[in-house]
């Protein structure tokens, strides 16, 4: 699947063209839903080593199916990229996440993606980020708040929810998904709506603190970097979707 995406989108040579673009961008998000039947659900996330010299990422892309509990599809990849710079989180790990979108031969309806949507300093977490470069929906599933305090105090059930505010604006959801556990940071990526985002996680809960798709790429993004170690400690060569 090719995507025709400006490359400084995706490779920014400073700083200062990292805050223009993601300024840019940001206007493109949509916060309203813009999907119809949710048949198959992606979740994305990466894994690292914050010691690695090499800056490698290992990203993962699964693929659930129609009752959401089961893989049926992922793809694997390990790339070098930028250094972790706080509030640019998307230039360190969107190209990853886009090449596997590019080999991938279907699209999911929806996916979900560990880290921030709109809850973010400039409007563009990683979800926004991706959804907008791949105009597909896409839903924030962060572990700890980046800005905003929360509206009010968070109950103890799953399934309750407090509105994220920042500057006079709502920008996200804590979301109670585990009894005795921290909540996770909900908010819309791109072409989704925040009641419908807390929704669809919720509905997408199997017993565990995150939601399924995040879950499943969570363990598919570690146990690639794990298995691209044994094979270093072989001398065999890394090939993507090897793990």
């Amino acid at each position: 699947m090719h995507l025709n995406i400006p490359k400084e989108w995706l490779f920014p040579e400073s700083w200062q063209e990292m805050t223009k673009i993601q300024r840019l961008l940001s206007e493109r998000v949509i916060c309203e839903d813009r999907f119809s039947d949710l048949k198959c659900l992606g979740g994305m996330d990466v894994s690292n080593n914050r010691f690695d010299p090499l800056k490698r990422i290992y990203s993962a892309l699964v693929m659930l199916d129609s009752n959401w509990n089961k893989v049926t599809d992922n793809s694997l990849a390990m790339t070098q990229t930028l250094p972790y710079l706080p509030g640019f989180l998307g230039f360190r790990e969107v190209p990853s996440l886009v090449q596997l979108i590019q080999s991938a031969e279907l699209l999911p309806d929806l996916i979900f993606v560990d880290g921030h949507g709109i809850a973010h300093p400039r409007g563009l977490g990683i979800a926004s980020h991706l959804g907008v470069l791949i105009d597909v929906p896409t839903i924030g599933v962060a572990k700890n708040i980046l800005v905003g305090e929360p509206e009010s105090d968070l109950g103890s059930e799953i399934g309750d929810f407090v509105a994220l505010n920042w500057k006079n604006q709502t920008i996200g959801a804590l979301v109670r998904t585990k009894k005795r556990c921290k909540p996770l940071i909900v908010s819309p990526g791109h072409r989704i709506s925040l009641k419908s985002a807390v929704d669809i996680v919720l509905k997408a809960l199997k017993g565990y603190r995150l939601p399924e798709p995040t879950r499943f790429a969570h363990l598919a993004a570690n146990e690639c970097r794990r298995q691209e170690k044994k094979i270093n400690e072989r001398g065999e060569d890394f090939h993507t979707g090897a793990c």
